[in-house]
């Protein structure tokens, strides 16, 4: 099972995505400088968090538009299994793999905290491990998180089951209360339409060991390494 990490200046979540996937594959992943015009054969890629380019004009704006983006649009065509994590969510839309933007916090404060995530569908790539329903408890760690789409498109994400994760509280209730950032419909995470690739605000990669809080990120990368292999 091979895998890859993608590095653009001002990423700084690349070290815990490669821990988690070398945990979940054991194998360490392959890291991609942005730079580079081609990526090795992967069964996996992931966009960590950060902040790419210092979210200069908009965040993932110019990481969008990095050599190595126009490969990864490549593989998510061809069906390979892609992860964009907080930034890498951000990335994802900017370069239109995913419908939608990601605009300031409703507060207009950088949030950084546990919150509950409820999970709307499990008949995806990434989680087939869970129950529909489950409520999970990932880590939150951002100023631009307010998912932001057209009522058509969020109709569609909704039609089509492409909305995967939303915010709620412990006991998976969904309302005002419980979206963190202004985020339209609560959604935190999201699938294009060929399922292959995810975007979410929340990190699973720092939800994989008891030391650092909690492990409720472990199944999402079993999923993703199940349906890879």
């Amino acid at each position: 099972m091979k895998s890859a990490v993608i590095l653009f200046p001002g990423i700084n979540r690349e070290n815990d995505a490669i821990a988690a996937l070398e945990q979940a594959t054991g194998t360490k992943p392959t890291v991609v400088w942005h730079g580079e015009t081609e990526l090795p054969k992967t069964d996996i890629i992931m966009v960590p968090g950060g902040f790419s380019y210092g979210d200069y004009l908009r965040c993932g704006a110019m990481a969008a538009k990095s050599p190595i983006m126009r490969a990864v649009a490549e593989r998510a065509k061809a069906g390979v299994t892609i992860l964009g994590v907080c930034n890498g969510f951000q990335i994802l839309t900017e370069a239109g793999l995913l419908p939608g933007a990601l605009m300031r916090n409703a507060s207009l404060k950088f949030i950084c905290k546990n919150t509950h995530l409820k999970i709307e569908n499990t008949n995806t790539r990434f989680t087939n491990h869970y129950k529909t329903g489950d409520v999970v408890d990932y880590p939150v760690a951002h100023h631009d998180g307010n998912f932001f789409a057209d009522s058509e498109t969020l109709d569609r994400l909704e039609g089509e089951g492409r909305v995967v994760l939303r915010y709620c509280d412990a006991n998976g209730v969904v309302d005002p209360a419980t979206n963190l950032n202004g985020s339209q419909r609560n959604i935190a995470g999201i699938i294009n339409e060929a399922g292959n690739v995810l975007g979410m605000m929340p990190h699973p990669e720092n939800a994989i060991d008891p030391l650092h809080g909690g492990t409720d990120g472990r199944n999402l990368f079993k999923s993703l390494v199940e349906a890879a292999s």
